[in-house]
């Protein structure tokens, strides 16, 4: 049988029952995931006060301390879950994110607190690239952008979960305790502990999953790795900084001097852009805190990864770095990312600040009404993309495309009333749009390269959606927020400058994936 009328075989293969039982386990991890990630929403007034922190630390505390080391060892977490047992890599990177949000709870600083951020960005780095390769082999390709926006509902219930259960453990702990209890710690820190230690728990049970054959749902059967902890430290050398010195090194003096001049242009670069925008290491001890300067280190990282790869592997890298259909499909989501992190992120201390609005209500009114929008959102757009790429070649680029645009007005509404019930529901809108386009633009990147490939080619796909999305959209909204005396609704707002580019990268995409697809076919 040759390989069409395996994929073709396959395809019309019902789906079995444990598929469906260990996607309902990585939405469960995925919540927790983002509950851990997404509780730093409702806490941040508190955490402002106590640590005396700007709109602008708070933005880089969520956004880019998480982001950066979350995008660097994605990437050789994503090529490790492409060569070793996924599972059980999901389970330990589980387990650390988990202990690393209860470790925030003792920050006593900006300081802290972000070096306890960084080992969650860690640690939340192995979730995606392994869920999507595993939901990859759980489901055949008829089924997978409904699969990914099952598992990628989690994002969305675990992020309006965090709000209601942040809201009550604070409310309760404050009241139980006004001059702190326990430890010392104060309902914020007490928040961060008891929303971090189930996960350890949990991934006692998340390791019990049985491990799919890689490819065998399309009949392309990818022997496993005969070295992957060897191929891991090799990736770690070509990503993370100063270990990329050695590993340019090792390709020669031309790749050296490159590598040099690119490490020296992305810190001065970063430098720069610190004294234009006055964001410096503010009111944190030390620099590690310079916005710009770690971004910087970010994206000089990136483009050692991106220049390895194209030596060590040059088939991956043409598909993937290479591929102009899949680049623009990153950048237009990426795009996506940038409002949505910052909106999601900002809504309840924008409530909490300018309408008065308690810790308890923001939990249910807005915390609640969020994870039913992401989860309705993304299952329906999810759904809507498999049905239009059954008619249309770009059916789920339109759909991504929808995501970006649609919660433009929703969004100027929300962020300008003077009406609080206006403002809950053009949020939920908001909300429900903009979480349409993620299991279409999982799909797309997932379909564009092959099963040996789709740990590595989610991993790029998040680089977009953290160093665009999240480095930099709550960032730019604390920043622009801190530069206006408070002003949280102009710094929101501020990040819509970024459609008009998602826009030109999406129209672009409905070109270009149905030739990179019909390519595929053909070879």
């Amino acid at each position: 049988m040759n390989d069409d009328a395996r994929s073709t075989a396959s395809e019309q293969q019902a789906v079995p029952g444990y598929s469906w039982y260990a996607l309902g386990l990585l939405v469960i991890v995925y919540m927790l995931n983002f509950i851990d990630r997404q509780i730093l929403s409702i806490l941040a007034n508190d955490i402002k006060l106590d640590l005396g922190l700007s709109d602008a630390d708070l933005g880089f505390l969520y956004g880019t301390a998480f982001a950066i080391f979350y995008a660097l060892f994605g990437i050789p977490l994503g090529r490790l879950a492409d060569s070793w047992h996924r599972v059980r890599l999901m389970s330990i990177g589980l387990a650390l994110w988990s202990a690393m949000t209860a470790v925030s709870g003792f920050a006593r600083d900006g300081l802290a607190l972000t070096l306890a951020r960084v080992g969650v960005g860690i640690g939340e780095a192995t979730a995606s690239p392994s869920a999507y390769s595993l939901i990859s082999d759980f489901f055949p390709a008829r089924l997978r952008a409904t699969a990914l926006a099952i598992y990628s509902s989690g994002l969305y219930l675990g992020s309006g979960l965090s709000l209601l259960i942040g809201a009550v453990i604070v409310e309760r702990w404050n009241a139980a305790y006004p001059a702190g209890g326990p430890l010392g710690l104060v309902g914020w820190q007490a928040a961060f502990v008891i929303v971090g230690l189930p996960g350890v728990v949990l991934a006692l049970w998340l390791i019990t999953m049985r491990e799919p054959v890689r490819g065998g749902m399309e009949g392309r059967i990818t022997p496993p790795h005969p070295a992957p902890f060897r191929e891991f430290g090799q990736e770690l050398l070509t990503i993370i900084p100063p270990l990329t010195v050695i590993g340019a090194a090792r390709r020669g003096v031309a790749p050296l001097l490159v590598n040099l001049a690119v490490a020296g242009t992305a810190v001065l670069a970063g430098l720069a852009l610190t004294q234009l925008t006055g964001s410096g290491p503010g009111r944190f001890t030390t620099a590690i805190s310079d916005q710009w300067v770690f971004l910087g280190v970010g994206y000089y990282a990136i483009f050692c990864w991106a220049a390895s790869l194209r030596v060590r592997d040059p088939e991956a890298f043409g598909m993937i770095w290479g591929s102009k259909a899949f680049v623009t499909t990153v950048l237009g989501y990426s795009c996506v990312a940038f409002t949505s992190y910052a909106t999601s992120y900002w809504a309840a201390p924008y409530a909490e600040r300018v309408f008065g609005v308690p810790k308890s209500e923001l939990g249910l009114l807005i915390g609640a009404p969020a994870a039913v929008a992401g989860f309705l959102g993304v299952i329906i757009g999810g759904n809507v993309a498999d049905r239009l790429q059954l008619r249309h070649a770009n059916g789920r680029v339109r759909v991504i495309l929808f995501g970006l645009l649609a919660p433009v007005i929703p969004l100027l509404v929300a962020f300008t009333t003077s009406t609080l019930a206006l403002f809950y529901v053009t949020f939920f809108i908001a909300a429900l749009f903009s979480s349409s386009a993620l299991g279409a633009a999982g799909a797309v990147t997932q379909t564009l390269v092959p099963p040996r490939m789709r740990a590595t080619a989610t991993a790029t796909f998040f680089l977009g959606t953290t160093l665009i999305g999240l480095a930099l959209g709550p960032y730019m909204a604390g920043l622009v927020s801190s530069r206006l005396d408070d002003n949280l609704s102009a710094g929101v707002l501020s990040t819509l400058v970024v459609v008009p580019l998602g826009a030109v990268a999406l129209f672009a995409a409905l070109r270009l994936v149905p030739r990179a697809l019909a390519a595929q076919s053909q070879g």
